[in-house]
Parts: C-alpha cells; structure tokens; sequence
C-alpha cells in the first residue's frame, strides 16, 4: 500500500476492510467528486479501483484518480483483460461495482447490455456475480426521460441499486459522498441482524414555554443515530424516532418529532401497529415540562416565574406494549455512583434488559465513555468514537438475543 493511502486506510471506520470496490466513472461532470469519493472509501478500510471512460478523462485526469485510489487506473482495455481481472468470475474479484457518476448514456447502455467503454464493459462482466449500485447525475429533464425510466425500472429488477440523485436547480445531481458511501457500507455489510424489527429514538426533546421558546438539553442526537444506522447496516428494518433539531440520519424510515408527548404517540403508535425485538431509548427526553404553555410570545419587560411539571417515563410504558421486546435504556448522571444506582433502579422499574450509562461529558460530543448494565452484570467500556460504540453495544444485544 502506497504511503499516502496508508495515512487515510480506515482512519473513520473498519466497515470496509478486506472490500475490493470498482469505482466506474461515466463522462459526468459530477466526475470531479470522485477523487474525495475514492478517498472517503479508503477512510473506511475499502480498496478502490478507478475504471475511466474516455469522456471521464476529459473531465477529471486519471493521474488524479491514481492519486486517490493509490491504484492503476484502467482507461483502456488491453491485452491484459482489466474487466475479467477485475470483474471476472473468480476469486479475487471486487466485492462492489459503483457506477458514479452515471449518465442517461451509460444507464441506458448498461440496460441494454452495450459494452463499448471501459465502464460498460466492467460492468457487463460483472452481472450477475457482483453487486453494481449506480449513482445518476444528470439535467433532470433527462432523468425525467420515459425511456431512461423504463431503463432504470429494468436494471432495478435484474437487482441493481440506485443511489440517488438529488433533484436541485433543474438537475438531478449526484447523491452526496456521505450518502454514498453510507449505502456502500450498507450494501456489504454483514446481515448479522436480518428479519429483525428495531425502533430507535434520538435527541432532546423540547417543552415550549411559548410558541418560540423551550425547554431543552445539550444531546445532539449523534448516539442514537449511531446505533440506528448500526442496526441498518447488520440488515435489521429500522424505524429511529428522532427529535427536530438532531443530527441527521441515512435510515430509511424516520419519524420527526419535538416534545415528550409526541413521542410517547409515536412509540405507541409504533408499538400497538407492529411486532418490534429491539426497543433503545438512546433520546434525551425531558423529565419536566411547563405547567402552562402560553398561547402569544411572553414579553421580556418583567421577570418570569416558571412552574413545571414532570413529564410522563416513556421507557415504562415499553414493556406494558411489548412485555418480549429487549429494551435498551440510556442513563445519563454526573457520577458513576449516582448512574450505577440509577441504572438498576431503571431495570427494576422499567424491566429494562440493558442500560448504557454515560457520564454528563458524553453531551453533543463524537467520543463517548459507557458503562453497560445489566441485572446480571456491569462492564465498563473505554472512552471512543460513538460510531465505533455503536458497534460495541449491538455487539452486546446481539450476544444477549
């Protein structure tokens, strides 16, 4: 491995190590994405190959897609059979072809079984032993096309994926890198947890005071994502409940919510429709709530006395719902004495099957520190990135199911 690949190989997660990915890149000026595309891969632990076509290489220079894959870049196919080697049946062929980004052009070829650039051959020799995910990029009349449509249609029968676009300005632009990649990782994740339903929540709550003022805390939401987007790639259906204002998230099935009661709706509503096996309450929901909220903007001239109420414990109603599914709660305290405590007393009240409990610190940061709890046992984690937690506590639940 090249130095300077060395220095980015899996620097944000592991999800890709030992995955050989073909990056096939049309005549699109989207093209210029690739070279942070590949990089954004590596980062990941994946080896990428790039695949040009001739009107690729007027766009963006395959010295520059060398750079960032660190690997030849095949921009002609010679005697030495660079589709077969690459995409050919046998035992060191790619795990992954991405087309990105992908033209009407190529699109329609590639539904077609025309084979008449490197890209197209590549992925000719590729069905149907390799997974192909196509990213378009296009002007959106294009994309609008009943015969690109049909074209799309088809290939999404023969198994192929779609990622994307973004319908903006008048073009259907190319998903983001972050999107693509996520359904990358997604794609060749291990299906550790398929046929499995789970439901996630994530972020702070808000309690208006008046139409535009609230109570709130300092969650971003990211742990809760984390551990939904986590359950995704292992193959489970996830629904993540996640309040306004959180961190984003890829999860296909989201419900958005703000205050405690809608969210105690939506768990209810979930809860009564569907059979879940995982339930995690990883949202910071707010213990009190004002008495009274006001109906115009209160004005600032005098000083304001706030009574509040505390707010109904969602995570008691979830085994009331469903008594078999394996609960997860979240504790957070400003001492391990206090969350140690806690956290027991939540297993005993709530039936909770695992508590994650996490100092105060852990608040709207990437790193966190978690102690896990059970009845039967407390294991302490060392401080990390909440992605990589995120793997760690499915790795529990899955041990514990």
């Amino acid at each position: 491995m090249l130095s300077h690949i060395k220095l980015i190989y899996a620097t944000k997660s592991r999800k890709l190590v030992g995955k050989k990915i073909i990056l096939a890149i049309p005549g699109s000026i989207a093209a210029v994405e690739c070279v942070k595309l590949a990089r954004e891969l590596i980062r990941h632990g994946a080896e990428v190959h790039a695949v040009m076509s001739p009107s690729a290489t007027k766009i963006i220079h395959p010295y520059a897609m060398e750079f960032a894959t660190g690997n030849p870049v095949i921009t002609e196919i010679t005697g030495f059979i660079e589709h077969v080697e690459l995409a050919g049946e046998h035992e060191n062929k790619a795990d992954l072809v991405l087309v990105c980004p992908a033209t009407a052009n190529t699109i329609s070829k590639i539904a077609c079984g025309i084979d008449d650039t490197p890209v197209t051959t590549v992925v000719t020799t590729a069905f149907p032993h390799i997974p192909i995910m196509i990213a378009p990029a296009m002007h959106e009349s294009m994309y609008k096309h009943p015969i690109v449509r049909e074209n799309i249609e088809k290939l999404k029968k023969l198994g192929v994926e779609f990622i994307g676009p973004r319908i903006e300005e008048g073009k259907a632009k190319v998903a983001t890198i972050d999107e693509i990649v996520y359904r990358v990782i997604k794609k060749l994740h291990p299906k550790t947890l398929k046929g499995k339903k789970v439901l996630v929540t994530a972020g702070a709550t808000r309690e208006y005071i008046d139409p535009i003022r609230f109570i709130t805390n300092a969650s971003s939401g990211k742990m809760g994502v984390a551990l939904a987007e986590e359950a995704d790639f292992r193959g489970a259906d996830v629904t993540l409940i996640r309040t306004r204002g959180s961190v984003n998230s890829f999860v296909e099935k989201q419900i958005i919510v703000e205050t405690v009661e809608e969210m105690l709706k939506a768990i209810e509503r979930e809860l009564t429709k569907e059979k879940y096996d995982v339930v995690i309450m990883a949202a910071a929901v707010s213990d009190f709530r004002p008495k009274v909220k006001v109906k115009d903007k209160i004005k600032s001239d005098k000083p304001l006395t706030l009574e509040l109420v505390p707010n109904p414990k969602i995570i008691d109603r979830i085994k009331e719902l469903q008594p078999d599914v394996f609960l997860v709660g979240f504790k957070a305290e400003t001492s391990m004495e206090r969350l140690i405590e806690n956290a027991k007393k939540q297993i005993e009240r709530a039936k909770s099957d695992l508590v994650v409990g996490n100092t105060l610190e852990a608040f709207g940061s990437d790193e966190s520190k978690v102690i896990l709890i059970t009845k039967d046992f407390i294991k302490e984690l060392p401080k990390m990135k909440k992605r990589e937690l995120a793997e760690r506590i499915w790795d529990e639940i899955e041990k514990m199911l």
